[in-house]
């Protein structure tokens, strides 16, 4: 590799994180760059400035020969990474920062930082597949309705919030006010369909993040997505069934249907709010949903 180029490249979002543990932008710079040091390692650190700016960074950490690139942030800031790599020579690390963390912890990824920054560096590469909606990748979950809707509020909350409880909160407060919507799914193969539902998530992983296992069954590299409708029932009927999330038995739940899907088309009346990866989208009227077979290679810890 040519002078100067460097073989892993670290990119952080410095907004990461709850509030009370932010550092100032070169403080945070400067202790990553320690800590590759002492993991044996002489890499980049790059920090981002805005949004979509660490797709940029990512793109151009390949184009210069990195082959591990590691995205130190939320579920944000690793989608924006991984659509800068998807399709490339160039591995994916995490290093999880988020609220949420689905995809760091799908791949096992350590809540430490020094821990998953060493799993970045000596784990093994999975090749992974990915989605599209209306053109917009995710790679763990995208979502229409109150997931998309809390996703937006939390995004937008005073003081940007951070955290389980605090999310958690959101969601116990909109589900009284949010009013579901009518979808018609027209999935590849089968029978189109409508509904009232209170959320349809489109999930390449089993979890949305925090443990909340939305689609149990989800693999990432089967080249299929698991599409889960919820339906639009009472708040006090879905906080009852709300421990099926985190005991991974929504497929229990009769009232809640699971499709296997390549391809999809979702309009929705009215327009829904949308989201990948947790990012909202604003609200849309039809949905266009497809996977994206071995999209990404990722770094995940190696199994003792």
């Amino acid at each position: 590799m040519p002078a100067g180029r460097s073989r892993v490249v670290v990119i952080v979002n410095p907004a990461a994180g709850p509030a009370w543990r932010r550092r100032a932008p070169e403080v945070i710079a400067g202790r990553i760059r320690q800590l590759l040091r002492q993991l044996g390692t002489d890499g980049a650190v790059n920090l981002t400035r805005a949004a979509g700016h660490a797709t940029e960074l990512a793109r151009e950490a390949v184009a210069d020969g990195a082959e591990l690139v590691v995205a130190w942030g939320g579920d944000g800031t690793i989608n924006e990474v991984a659509a800068g790599l998807y399709h490339g020579p160039a591995s994916l690390g995490i290093v999880p920062m988020g609220s949420g963390n689905g995809l760091a912890r799908e791949i096992g990824a350590p809540a430490s930082h020094r821990r998953a920054l060493a799993a970045a560096l000596r784990g093994a590469d999975r090749i992974i597949d990915a989605g599209s909606l209306n053109g917009r990748m995710f790679f763990n979950a995208a979502g229409l309705g109150f997931d998309a809707h809390v996703a937006d509020v939390f995004a937008r909350s005073a003081g940007r919030t951070r955290g389980f409880l605090s999310y958690a909160g959101v969601v116990a407060r909109e589900l009284f006010v949010y009013r579901a919507g009518a979808y018609e799914i027209a999935a590849e193969g089968q029978t189109v369909c409508t509904c009232r539902a209170l959320l349809i998530s489109i999930a390449n992983t089993r979890q949305w993040g925090s443990g909340a296992r939305i689609a149990p069954a989800a693999l990432m590299d089967d080249e299929r997505l698991d599409l889960v409708q919820v339906p639009a029932v009472s708040p006090g009927v879905l906080l009852a069934h709300a421990w099926r999330l985190f005991a991974g038995s929504i497929p229990g739940w009769s009232a809640v249907t699971t499709q296997r899907i390549s391809a999809a088309t979702i309009r929705c009346d009215p327009p829904a709010p949308a989201h990948v990866d947790g990012e909202p989208l604003g609200l849309i009227g039809t949905a266009t949903i497809h996977v994206i077979p071995a999209a990404l290679r990722v770094r995940a810890p190696r199994v003792r």
